[in-house]
């Protein structure tokens, strides 16, 4: 943007605030209207992009550890495909705080420059409107497109990021692309859109298969809706872990895994390994289903009390 520009991006966010019939109502403005009302910045505001102490971005990469670790390749295959294009990768933690950074070296001074480093807070209490802190707030992928950003000192960015979530289905972070080109098209942002997304799900799919390593993991749909729905199966069929994706397309919550979460009651079918296993699994469900009462089992299993019993002998259950 030129200097008039700049100086007339505060005017412009304060009228659009005031516009309660246009403008005001779009996305972008609820996000000014927060950063403004409930955090308290100022859109003229030039300082530098804020940073956080050296204790506590270690703090922040210890806690995302396990998730930065299945980063890694994607990050660097993320990059690979966007580097070109004078594009930055941000991994943040599910405060803003980037953790993990790809960059081309040639970059580096111009995005140290604009806080597109590690260390640096993109929450939307430290920059307003922008790619990561609204995505965070918003629990969404977002693009925000030059003087979409609140601060006046970031509308020369233009930044997609999609969230990330952990083995829990927690929000555990996002993944950015960030540019300071002033020709970006919206078919670019809209290819980079949708690298960063894949890239996101990919990640969300290592760091599963990762937390649940010794688990059988299934997809939970057809896999046409390109989501990373995943179940984490034991071996008698029982969900003991489920990707955010899998726990919004079937209704999965912490207290269902608990309380033994029949696969097959939730797809339709089962894949015993052996008939042994496929009996023992067939009783642990029955027991599961009657909430451990061996004689509702027996008889959900159409066999007598005696058969159960030794049944759960054999079986060691």
């Amino acid at each position: 943007m030129d200097a008039r520009a700049d100086a007339d991006h505060p005017d412009r966010i304060r009228q659009a605030l005031d516009d309660e019939a246009g403008p005001a109502r779009s996305a972008i403005a609820a996000s000014w209207r927060r950063s403004m009302t409930v955090h308290g910045l100022a859109p003229e505001d030039g300082g530098r992009a804020r940073t956080v102490t050296a204790e506590r971005l270690r703090e922040a990469r210890q806690a995302m550890e396990p998730l930065t670790l299945a980063a890694q390749p994607v990050l660097d295959r993320l990059f690979l495909a966007v580097g070109d294009t004078g594009c930055c990768v941000l991994l943040t933690d599910a405060q803003g705080i980037a953790v993990d950074r790809r960059g081309a070296p040639v970059d580096d001074e111009t995005f140290h420059s604009w806080g597109l480093w590690p260390g640096a807070d993109w929450s939307e209490a430290a920059e307003g409107t922008n790619g990561i802190g609204t995505a965070l707030a918003e629990h969404r992928p977002v693009t925000i497109h030059r003087d979409q950003h609140f601060h006046t000192r970031n509308t020369g960015l233009s930044c997609t990021t999609h969230p990330i979530h952990d083995h829990l289905g927690r929000l555990a972070g996002a993944l950015d692309v960030s540019s300071a080109r002033a020709d970006a098209t919206a078919i670019m942002l809209g290819l980079i859109s949708n690298a960063v997304g894949d890239a996101a799900r990919t990640i969300e799919t290592q760091a599963f298969r990762q937390a649940f390593a010794e688990a059988r993991i299934v997809l939970a749909g057809d896999g046409a809706e390109r989501s990373a729905a995943l179940l984490a199966v034991d071996r008698d069929d029982l969900v003991i872990g489920a990707t955010r994706a899998a726990r919004q397309a079937l209704k999965i919550t912490d207290a269902r895994i608990a309380a033994q979460l029949p696969a097959s009651d939730l797809l339709g079918r089962v894949h015993p390994a052996d008939l042994l296993e496929a009996e023992r699994g067939a009783v642990r469900r029955a027991l599961a289903r009657t909430g451990g009462n061996v004689s509702a089992a027996a008889r959900a299993l159409g066999v007598s009390r005696a058969t159960m019993h030794r049944k759960m002998n054999r079986l060691g259950l």
